[in-house]
């Protein structure tokens, strides 16, 4: 008898279905090479996980190279979207903040701009040196701290924080320097000469060496864990360097202005001579401002770029490639300039100004031209908190005003006004 049950048709070959097939897929897959692990280790889960992501998204879990019949539609939501055209995102809106958050009314603040008598330090706290007395103004809990006046010194000149601010360096009228502790206000280091100039500028260099420029044009590095404090001295100025910047991303690099019209820019590394160990040349000498430089300072993120502010003479704002010396721009501020301070995550500046306008304006820097609109009226001096983005500015009558811009809060002198 003949069996009935049914019998399963079986072919010698498969005829793929050609139409059906993605071509670029197989030809990855017989061609990608294989990894076998030859070492026994196994696949780190940050590459385990990266394949699996390429196969949901690119390879769409496809094990099989033939096709035999036409695979069904994906779902429209399940397909990748790589064709979408990028819709443009909607720019936001920045708003600038013109009245101040805070003002503190200060008594005793000298009226000279060419003075550097505010500094806020990374501890969160701004220092001000009133006629012979320091304040400390801690802005985490707004108490205020004075330290022990000095007698027969003659008024402060330039105050500075340590980058620790373990100690706060003050410069008074008869030459004398003091490094004081923070947290006893009593002076810890310092030198006492009376055959030397007043002290106009201060900037520390680390933690231990600070760079001291005088009103007679010298400028010296002091290191004070050593007996013999004296390291070198920069020979280039003819009168009183009112501003000194170390650059923040190599601290190789020192810039200074002064009254004779001047910038240089020294280079710490740069060979000495036999004869005179302890005697730096310049790098490159600037006599294009036509007025006092009270103001320079490094961009953050550009190591071999430097701006720089004419006094009242001048009004103009230079940018400077510091490998070769050569001016990139120069933008005329219709005022002079007083302080400087370039945002530290994008390419904009804040200028503060003095007579005419007396403002405070934020300049867009890109590819060095720039486009500026005023902050802040009759602002001569300002400012910036190095922890939370605080900065001041001052005018007169003795006020501080706070005010926020770029994240960053400002103390000015005029009225001192700060931002936050």
């Amino acid at each position: 008898m003949s069996s009935s049950r049914s019998r399963r048709v079986e072919y010698d070959r498969f005829i793929p279905f050609r139409s059906a097939m993605d071509m670029d897929y197989a030809r990855f897959a017989l061609t990608r090479p294989s990894r076998p692990q030859r070492d026994g280790s196994r696949e780190s889960p940050s590459s385990v996980a990266y394949q699996k992501l390429l196969d949901d998204c690119i390879l769409k879990n496809r094990s099989r190279i033939l096709a035999f019949k036409t695979a069904p539609e994906a779902p429209a939501s399940k397909l990748p979207q790589f064709d979408e055209p990028i819709r443009p995102q909607k720019k936001q809106q920045r708003r600038i903040p013109k009245e101040p958050e805070r003002v503190l009314v200060i008594r005793g603040l000298l009226d000279d701009n060419v003075l550097n008598l505010l500094d806020w330090g990374s501890n969160n706290v701004l220092a001000i040196g009133l006629e012979d007395a320091v304040y400390l103004w801690d802005a985490a809990n707004e108490s205020t701290k004075l330290l022990q006046p000095a007698e027969d010194r003659g008024p402060i000149t330039c105050i500075r924080w340590s980058p620790d601010c373990a100690v706060l360096a003050v410069a008074y009228g008869n030459s004398d320097l003091a490094l004081i502790d923070p947290a006893t206000g009593h002076v810890v280091d310092g030198m006492e000469d009376e055959n030397q100039a007043p002290v106009l500028s201060l900037a520390w260099r680390s933690n231990s060496i600070l760079t001291v420029g005088r009103f007679d044009g010298t400028v010296v590095d002091y290191d004070f864990r050593k007996d013999d404090m004296f390291i070198c001295f920069y020979n280039g100025h003819r009168r009183g360097v009112c501003s000194l910047k170390w650059s923040g991303l190599s601290g190789r690099y020192l810039a200074s202005g002064g009254h004779d019209k001047l910038v240089h820019i020294w280079d710490a590394c740069m060979p000495v001579s036999r004869h005179r160990p302890r005697q730096r040349q310049w790098l490159h000498r600037i006599s294009s401002h036509t007025s006092i430089v009270k103001a320079v300072d490094w961009c953050p993120t550009r190591s071999n770029l430097l701006a720089s502010g004419g006094g009242c003479n001048d009004h103009c704002v230079k940018f400077w490639n510091t490998i070769n010396g050569a001016c990139l721009n120069s933008i005329d501020a219709g005022s002079e300039v007083c302080a400087l301070l370039w945002d530290k995550n994008k390419s904009e500046l804040l200028t503060s100004h003095g007579s005419p306008n007396n403002q405070l304006t934020l300049s867009v820097v890109g590819n060095i031209a720039m486009g500026s609109f005023v902050v802040s009226k009759r602002a001569a001096h300002f400012h910036t908190s190095r922890m939370d983005s605080r900065s001041s500015n001052m005018r007169q009558p003795p006020k501080l005003r706070f005010l926020m811009i770029f994240n960053m809060a400002l103390v000015s002198h005029e009225d001192i006004t700060l931002h936050t």
